[in-house]
């Protein structure tokens, strides 16, 4: 085999393109090094969202979207957008899982779990009211909601439009109502902050919340009168309260798995031991999508297989790969990188960096970058490895806060690290490749809602290659970046990635 030029591939998370804006962090930070690096290499504009990452037109693009696309290259088309067709052609109640929940529920009760927003990362509203609907008509006598609040896919204080949405399919449906409130921050935790989940947990499975209201609505007025956006809504219990009964049966919504693993673990898994708590023996557990390999329960929407992602071909071709991340976005370099694969490709080393434990990253919007830097140049240096895999997650994790200058400050940590990086791999006789997986930081404020913008954006993302004289093609998108890091590595492109080389050598 000819020599390899060795890569780096940098992917700076929730860091999108955009010109204008007296609110793009990106470009009120100072960076020196991200302005000079435009200057002197071949830089392009590529997509990230809707239909060029296989979601629905509209759909903003997110993390894990992002690196299933980036690592498979080609467009992967995505749980929402099969579960969306599922509904609009009438076979969604149909799906044999989800009818095995519906009737089994009919002597017990049927809770239904999962984020109420039309926010699309982690779940959608319409499959909730669609399962609602699929276990009215079957005649399932007890159905319980149990609603997540969202705030970060969607505005900060904007639950009130989801509640609403949900109380308008539940008067239709009588057999069921809205049993529980809570803020994502406290149900979707995925740093092992079992001090968060387990309010949420007490509430689902106890009907015991910190508050208690008559209506969701009622309950959100409550949650603002305190202080507390949609995310932080402290538990609430609405009406009557509801226990999970030995026998029922649980359907969690969200098709995201990260931030649906750890309240899974604590329903099912028999020896879960991240707080004390009662563990119903459910009669059923489903998830709407794999959560992974680890979590046994029948699953509505299975996994699809993806062949020759760019880590296992390089695993194939004998060639050692590093992973590297913070906690926040650990899965996203490595299993969803690996086309949702848990397993470790042979030659595959990985490094978890942890994440600062803060309560919110706007308090250290450097977060753990220059650690995880420190790693990549280390790695680097030792010339082990032909390619490089890592994320950063200050652009994503601080822009989800909506606070304007702690993202700031998160792009000026960021140039910094860059910096070291492609010093080093110069350094290296290697070859640097910069990009991100979606927008976020590049918007913080919404004109809109006159608040914050906490959420992911449609905006195209960088393509900022430094090496060669070259010439960046246009119309790309996340799925042309494992075609363009062969062609940098000088490794032809396996015939499952329909993607292609962004990069014209001159």
């Amino acid at each position: 085999m000819t020599a390899i030029t060795p890569v780096l591939l940098l992917i700076l998370d929730g860091f999108g393109h955009r010109l204008e804006g007296d609110d793009n962090a990106i470009l009120h930070a100072n960076t020196p090094t991200w302005n000079a690096l435009k200057q002197a290499f071949p830089y392009g504009v590529i997509d990230a969202s809707e239909g060029h990452v296989g979601l629905p037109s509209g759909q903003f693009g997110n993390s894990e979207v992002g690196h299933l696309n980036i690592g498979a290259g080609r467009i992967v088309q995505q749980d929402i957008s099969r579960i969306d067709c599922d509904i609009e052609e009438n076979r969604f109640d149909q799906n044999p899982v989800l009818q095995q929940a519906i009737q089994q529920a009919r002597g017990n009760a049927l809770h239904i779990m999962g984020l109420l927003s039309d926010g699309g990362v982690h779940s959608h509203e319409n499959h909730i009211f669609a399962l609602i609907r699929a276990a009215q008509a079957a005649g399932v006598p007890n159905i319980y909601v149990h609603a997540f609040l969202d705030g970060r896919d969607t505005p900060p204080r904007s639950a009130e439009t989801y509640l609403k949405r949900l109380d308008d399919v539940l008067a239709a449906c009588p057999a069921a109502r809205l049993v529980s409130v809570t803020g994502r921050y406290w149900a979707m935790d995925r740093d092992k902050r079992w001090e968060r989940v387990e309010p949420a947990y007490r509430l689902l499975v106890e009907g015991e919340g910190l508050y208690h209201a008559a209506s969701g609505l009622e309950a959100l007025a409550a949650a603002y009168a305190r202080d507390e956006n949609d995310e932080f809504v402290a538990a609430t219990g609405i009406g009557e309260a509801v226990k999970m009964q030995d026998g029922d049966v649980a359907v969690f919504m969200n098709f995201r798995a990260d931030r649906a693993r750890q309240l899974t673990s604590a329903l099912t898994d028999p020896e879960f031991n991240g707080f004390k708590a009662r563990q119903p023996k459910l009669g059923l557990f489903v998830s709407l999508t794999s959560y992974g390999e680890a979590y046994r329960n029948p699953v509505a929407y299975a996994p699809q297989k993806i062949s020759n992602s760019f880590g296992e071909y390089l695993s194939g071709l004998g060639l050692k790969q590093l992973r590297i991340a913070e906690t926040e976005k650990y899965p996203h370099v490595t299993y969803f990188f690996n086309g949702g694969e848990e397993q470790v490709y042979p030659g595959e080393d990985r490094i978890l960096v942890p994440s600062p434990k803060v309560a919110t990253y706007d308090l250290q919007p450097e977060m753990n970058a220059a650690q995880v830097t420190d790693h990549i140049v280390e790695a680097i240096a030792s010339g082990k490895y032909q390619a490089i895999i890592c994320n950063y997650a200050n652009g994503d994790m601080v822009g989800h806060t909506g606070k304007f200058d702690a993202a700031v400050k998160a792009v000026e940590a960021l140039d910094a690290c860059i910096k070291r990086c492609v010093e080093a791999m110069q350094a290296a006789g290697g070859e640097v490749l910069i990009t991100a997986d979606h927008g976020n930081c590049e918007q913080m404020f919404d004109a809109l809602h006159h608040q914050p913008h906490t959420q992911h954006t449609l905006d195209k993302v960088p393509f900022l290659y430094v090496g060669r004289k070259a010439s960046i093609k246009e119309g790309g998108a996340l799925r042309d970046i494992a075609p363009s890091l062969l062609a940098m590595m000088g490794l032809p492109q396996p015939a499952e990635m329909t993607g292609r080389s962004l990069i014209d050598f001159q």
